[in-house]
């Protein structure tokens, strides 16, 4: 899914796309009731957070899809071809599409809705996602006014985009969320609203209350009839346990923690039910490189040095977390299996740090590390306390303050989680630690790694993309501007007989794909 995606990684749900319309037996129920995130916003080009993303994506279609093998196939787009050296993609939307109300949805809706991430009065919080079309960083930073100057062009049946360097996994990056195709109307909030709801996606809003979000199957989704009409999906539980829920016979799936989990997959009615939910996500730790004292990098390096984050992170494991070594998690299409997790040497690290001018510690500014609290926080003070002789504050927030301080005000030693929207290295790399992308939050520069990263997104064959990757990771290790730290798995219970229920690591359950079986 193209979504900015910061979760807590044990509460993850997921699921594959559908392809083609489902089929049920004539026995087949008609609803499911699953216990989901409580959106934050319904507008694909506003939402950040996963709990929005997990209910935009089925609102709102895009003209790709991911299935659970992580391939990328046809949505709203029958197909798609690169050329002029992968510079150009050009999209050809299928014939005879509809919102929601019956309205046709054409080329130009989609250029539309794609202009919205970028608009420089209220960008999206992934515009970033659109960086490589050619005129769409000048057009969001007011360079140029024109929406036309952007690469993003109609031409009869097809949506024409053009770059200023080649990027070969643009048909993947536009799957997620963010790039789902929106009426004219959007801003219209009666188009959001339930009778009044116009999308896209499989569903439509039919009823919103406190508890639950009421979904019903769209007759005019592209690729038919959702198999199940009617989708409860529930924002709260009252308090009540979601394992509870699922035992009584009132939820039909639901994520759950990994301390359920663990004694869930003994209990001979339920554990059959219990399922692993892979995620291509990573933790990682931040610095805001133009705050001193991490604007010199013997200071980031010290840092990543003093600490022993693997150790950190096979203490803290209970079957949902394995240590990372770069920031590309497991899983993803052409990942190396190189380790560029920086060295834990507590003897280099007061090195650096003397060499920086801060022997001991001695003179260096106070540092406090701000978090929406990972679990493995106390730890990594308590290194930096013990091999570095430096005492770090600490501060947590609740995620969605947390999440806008970044965004406007990053402190100078922070963390995030990131799940990615696409499965491409890039979602991790590029997107993270580019020069001037939004979710850039530490502002680190480097034009060695935004050449790598050109030279990956150039590349025509997985070899040499990987090899570029590769490259970027051991500038990212060598310069610290972040540490990745650990990768997560959830878990789910999902009940008996229902289809489709699967994951392809994207954290978000593509409600069109599930259905009873009969």
């Amino acid at each position: 899914m193209a979504a900015l995606v910061l979760v807590a990684l044990l509460a993850m749900l997921g699921g594959p796309a559908p392809f083609g319309p489902g089929r049920v037996g004539a026995a087949a129920r008609d609803s499911v009731t699953i216990v989901g995130g409580n959106p934050v916003t319904l507008d694909p080009a506003v939402q950040g957070d996963l709990g929005s993303a997990q209910v935009t994506a089925q609102l709102f279609e895009s003209l790709t899809a991911v299935d659970p093998a992580l391939n990328v196939r046809p949505a709203l787009a029958s197909a798609w071809v690169a050329s002029d050296g992968g510079r150009t993609i050009t999209f050809t939307i299928r014939a005879g599409l509809k919102f929601s109300d019956g309205t046709p949805l054409g080329p130009a809706d989609v250029v539309r809705s794609w202009l919205r991430l970028i608009i420089p009065s209220r960008p999206s919080p992934l515009a970033s996602l659109l960086g490589e079309i050619h005129g769409a960083r000048a057009y969001l930073a007011r360079q140029s006014s024109d929406p036309a100057s952007v690469g993003l062009k109609v031409a009869g049946d097809t949506v024409v985009v053009t770059f200023d360097s080649p990027s070969t996994d643009f048909p993947a990056l536009v799957s997620g969320p963010s790039f789902g195709v929106v009426p004219a109307a959007i801003d219209d909030p009666s188009t959001l609203s339930p009778g009044t709801f116009i999308g896209s996606g499989a569903y439509v809003i039919a009823k919103r209350t406190a508890a639950e979000l009421t979904l019903a199957a769209n007759p005019n989704y592209w690729a038919g009839r959702a198999p199940i009409g009617t989708v409860h999906l529930l924002t709260t539980l009252g308090g009540k346990s979601p394992v509870d829920a699922f035992e009584a016979g009132t939820v039909d799936y639901t994520g759950i923690d990994v301390s359920d989990a663990s004694w869930l997959r003994y209990d001979p009615v339920v554990g059959p039910q219990l399922r692993t939910v892979p995620s291509l996500s990573v933790t990682y730790y931040g610095f805001d490189v133009r705050q001193k004292p991490f604007d010199d990098p013997r200071v980031r390096q010290a840092f990543a040095a003093a600490v022993d984050w693997t150790r950190i992170v096979n203490l803290a494991n209970s079957g949902s977390l394995a240590p990372a070594t770069s920031m590309v998690p497991p899983g993803v299409p052409g990942r190396s299996s190189g380790d560029f997790l920086p060295a834990y040497d507590p003897a280099a690290a007061r090195r650096e740090l003397a060499a920086a001018g801060y022997p001991g510690g001695a003179g260096l500014p106070r540092v406090t590390l701000v978090s929406s609290d990972t679990g493995f926080d106390a730890a990594i003070l308590a290194d930096l306390q013990r091999n570095l002789g430096v005492t770090v504050g600490y501060e947590s927030m609740g995620f969605g303050d947390y999440f806008s301080r970044l965004a406007s005000d990053p402190p100078a030693f922070w963390t995030l989680s990131w799940v990615a929207d696409y499965p491409g290295s890039n979602d991790f790399l590029g997107l993270l630690l580019g020069t001037g992308s939004t979710n850039n939050y530490g502002h680190w520069t480097s034009t060695e790694f935004d050449a790598a990263i050109a030279r990956a997104t150039a590349a025509t064959d997985a070899t040499t993309a990987t090899a570029a990757f590769d490259d970027a990771q051991a500038i990212v290790q060598r310069d610290v501007p972040v540490v990745p730290i650990a990768y997560g798995t959830g878990f789910a219970l999902a009940r008996a007989g229902l289809l489709g229920a699967s994951d392809n690591g994207l954290g978000i359950l593509r409600f069109a794909s599930l259905a009873w079986a009969p």
